[in-house]
């Protein structure tokens, strides 16, 4: 775990909720000046603190306003399977997050679709890829909250 004080923390604030602020208008709002908060930014994206800078997208501005989470429950339990069970889903541009669960569920698939026929098309394709014990899914009828931002 990196070590970062209050001043990075109001850095890492600011940039979870616009990452394209020019570094002047940064440095305004935490108070420090545009070269100290440049090397202060540096800093986090090398000790990888800062993974990322990216441009989240509005889903239905590129149609994909369905989402969709798949519980996966396998048989299976070997290196290979999951080997091939996580190349598969990392090819699935629909498929948006994948984690191994601990309890009843194996694993659980998180994925933006346009509608149900093309969630029918991503099932067909990673049931033919993969060989799981039960397959069920869950689609979001309202989002209440969605954020990227962690607590710092």
């Amino acid at each position: 775990m990196v070590e970062f004080d209050e001043l990075d923390r109001k850095i890492l604030r600011q940039m979870q909720r616009d990452c394209a602020l020019p570094l002047e208008t940064l440095g305004e709002r935490i108070g420090l000046s545009r070269n100290a908060v440049w090397r202060r930014v540096k800093r986090l994206e090398e000790t990888g603190v800062i993974r990322a800078r990216v441009a989240l997208v509005a889903p239905e501005a590129v149609g994909r306003t369905l989402q969709v989470f798949i519980a996966v429950r396998t048989s299976a339990h070997e290196a290979d399977w999951l080997e091939r069970f996580a190349k598969a889903t990392r090819e699935m541009e629909e498929i948006i997050g994948v984690y191994r669960m601990t309890g009843e569920l194996d694993y659980l698939i998180r994925a933006r679709v346009a509608d149900i026929a093309d969630y029918d098309a991503l099932y067909q394709r990673l049931i033919r890829r993969i060989p799981m014990a039960d397959v069920s899914a869950s689609f979001v009828m309202e989002e209440i909250k969605e954020t990227t931002a962690l607590t710092v």
